[in-house]
């Protein structure tokens, strides 16, 4: 039987999820309508079976009344055929016998209730072939019992005719149970056979533009197949972003390193034939060839950073955004001599510590020195301001130079973006890009806008503890 259970249990478990859903509320449904229908059934021959059975202790009463006088009576022939009350006195004492033989049966418990030893009882018995149902009790006062019987066909055939007609409920409720489960199992699975079948067209074209089809005026919150139907378009949605940033990237990166590899063929090529160079011009091959290895690797480092989402946990550290800016500022100084860097940090920004990458966030205030110094005019001022408002940390880089346009202002941080004014400039395009990436990996947002009185505005807020 464990054999048979187990193999049942697989055949169930192999099934489509549909039709297991279908079998289950098919079965929950039909024990409930079996369940109700045997509840009524029992029900119902109680209730008859007490109606029958109140109907011969009234009869008894009656009886009582009028046979005060009379003494052990056996029962006539109409207990035999009459459908009606078959009444019979029997003594406690079997020499008190009539000379007439007992048509209802006479057991030891009768004689016990006669003397009064036994409580009254009902029984059910066959006479002359007819079921019959019989109630003995004491007569009052006297050493006899009084035994009143009717015939109980009418009852069970009622009972018969119920328990057939409670079947058929039965049997088409377990019918509507099965096409209710298959109708359940199908509308309500309907959302998943579409996830599904979308899931399968992406894993198919790897074409992540598909999306699940959702029932017109749906509403995020209106089921859980719904709101999971929901969720994985969203997915989708983030998904194909995250292709199509891909593939620009691989795009975009393929077009911004095929001139400096062919510069490198070049000159590479050319010092390949030193013995027919001079000595300068093998220097400025040299140089050149030097320069364009430090901004290949350069720009391949840069990749590699944006190619990371998020900053690697074990390094997090406690760290002081005031200590990083001044040495930052400190580094641009030497880098940008011709460049007037200020820094004035708030007094009370100047002891605050965040959760973050030290290098990271020193990598970040790097690039949007540079990216000042790099528009900022010979002599020109960048200043940097470090304040603590609100519980946030507001960070401001402002340089001097033409300012950002307003078609270039929403594409700044994009990556190999350049406007026209920084297509001269030296540079890849990837700077600010990564500027906010390693800002939104602590949590922070970076933002630019136009400064007033002209030049561009860099604003960093980031949440103190928050990484």
């Amino acid at each position: 039987m464990t054999g048979r259970r187990g193999l049942g249990a697989r055949w169930v478990r192999r099934r489509p999820l549909r039709t297991r859903l279908a079998l289950a509320a098919s079965a929950a449904v039909a024990v409930v309508a079996i369940g109700i229908c045997a509840a009524a059934f029992l029900i119902l021959r109680h209730q008859m079976t007490r109606q029958l059975e109140l109907n011969l202790a009234q009869t008894a009463t009656q009886v009582t009344h009028q046979t005060r006088g009379w003494g052990p009576t056996a029962g006539d022939t109409s207990c035999r055929y009459q459908a009606v009350p078959c009444v019979q006195i029997v003594p406690s004492d079997p020499a008190r016998d009539p000379r007439e033989r007992y048509e209802l049966p006479v057991a030891d418990a009768t004689r016990k209730v006669a003397d009064g030893r036994h409580e009254p009882y009902y029984s059910k018995l066959t006479v002359a072939g007819q079921p019959v149902r019989m109630f003995t009790t004491r007569l009052p006062g006297r050493d006899e019992a009084l035994q009143v019987a009717l015939r109980s066909d009418t009852v069970e055939t009622g009972v018969q005719r119920a328990a057939w007609a409670l079947s058929a409920v039965g049997g088409a409720g377990v019918l509507l149970a099965a096409v209710l489960g298959y109708w359940v199992s199908r509308t309500g699975l309907a959302p998943v056979a579409r996830l599904t079948a979308t899931a399968e067209r992406i894993a198919a074209t790897r074409d992540a533009r598909h999306r699940i089809e959702l029932p017109r005026g749906a509403s995020a919150h209106e089921d859980e197949i719904t709101r999971l139907a929901t969720t994985f378009n969203t997915m989708l949605g983030e998904l194909e972003q995250s292709v199509t940033a891909q593939r620009r990237l691989v795009a975009d990166a393929s077009h911004e390193l095929r001139t400096p590899l062919t510069a490198l063929r070049t000159n590479a090529e050319l010092l390949a034939r030193a013995d027919r160079l001079t000595d300068a011009q093998r220097d400025r091959a040299s140089s050149a060839l030097a320069r364009q290895l430090r901004e290949v690797t350069t720009l391949v480092n840069d990749l590699i950073e944006l190619a990371r989402d998020e900053e690697p946990q074990p390094l997090v550290e406690q760290v002081r955004p005031a200590a990083l800016l001044e040495h930052a500022v400190g580094a641009a100084r030497e880098h940008w001599p011709e460049i007037v860097f200020t820094a004035r940090i708030d007094p009370a920004a100047a002891g605050t510590t965040v959760p973050g990458v030290p290098s990271r966030l020193a990598r970040l205030l790097s690039n949007l020195l540079d990216n000042a110094a790099k528009f900022s005019p010979p002599g020109g001022p960048v200043d940097t301001e470090l304040t603590l408002t609100a519980g946030q940390l507001d960070l401001t880089i402002r340089d001097h130079g033409p300012g950002i346009a307003d078609t270039d202002l929403p594409h700044v941080f994009d990556r190999f973006y350049r406007a026209k004014a920084a297509r001269a400039l030296p540079g890849s395009g990837l700077g600010l890009a990564m500027a906010r990436q390693i800002a939104r990996a602590h949590g922070a947002e970076l933002s630019a806008e136009q400064a007033p009185g002209g030049g561009a505005l860099f604003r960093m807020r980031l949440p103190v503890g928050v990484a």
